[in-house]
């Protein structure tokens, strides 16, 4: 997309400022550049495809690795799609513009984060009982793991907003981006590998849920705010 629509659809934002606003901007940005997305989403499938090749096809030892290994890539592929997250608008001017909206830029960094997930944690998620399956997952892990994808993508794609405002000024952001938001991805990779091992295991799940839940609704909060406080860094800077 150049420079000149995004600052058009940015100049409707004025007319206009509210979130449903921010959010319409987002998709249809995020519609024009289906590849990076793609790109995300593919090497999720493609090395849990490979890995029944790689660790043997004996169904006890996938099913064993399936939980976490499920959860790693998914928190792998998020991580790379995230790099671009603000880039685009940065080096087209746009950041600088929304700075200036009256509307404080937390909504934006929000807007990005709900569709950054909507185009590729919800995705995973819906994909994963197909990989699980491939991993011969049992069967009882099959809810639980959509559910802590559903909200644990969330969680990470607002946490992930963190470091993409940080790095945005950065040319090659690519490992200082993940040295950032690794150690803020870790609890939910904890509580959400924990949830599918428990409902495979036959206990009570909805502890490590609620965890996760709290996760999001933290980071819904906080990591916009965080985020444009950074944004405001990389400019200055």
């Amino acid at each position: 997309m150049s420079s000149v629509d995004t600052q058009s659809l940015v100049s409707g934002v004025r007319t206009a400022p509210d979130f449903a606003t921010f959010l319409r901007i987002e998709m249809l940005l995020t519609l024009r550049q289906r590849a990076d997305i793609a790109n995300s989403l593919l090497f999720f499938v493609s090395v849990l495809a490979l890995l029944p090749l790689g660790l043997g096809p004996e169904p006890e030892l996938l099913a064993k690795l399936a939980p976490g290994m499920i959860w790693v890539m998914a928190l792998l592929a998020t991580m790379l799609s995230q790099e671009n997250l603000l880039r685009s608008d940065f080096e087209d001017g746009t950041l600088e513009q929304l700075i200036l909206l009256p509307q404080p830029l937390y909504f934006a960094v929000l807007a990005k984060s709900l569709v950054h997930w909507m185009a590729m944690g919800l995705p995973l998620a819906l994909l994963s009982p197909l990989l699980a399956l491939m991993l011969n997952l049992p069967g009882e892990g099959y809810l639980c793991l959509f559910v802590s994808l559903l909200m644990g993508t969330a969680s990470l794609s607002l946490i992930g907003a963190i470091g993409a405002a940080l790095t945005v000024a950065v040319r090659r952001p690519g490992l200082l981006l993940a040295l950032i938001v690794m150690p803020l991805y870790v609890p939910v990779l904890i509580f959400g590998t924990g949830a599918v091992q428990a409902a495979i295991d036959g206990y009570a799940y909805s502890a490590q849920l609620a965890m996760l839940a709290a996760l999001l609704a933290s980071a819904a909060a906080l990591a916009p705010l965080a985020a444009a406080f950074a944004v405001r860094i990389s400019l200055d800077n």
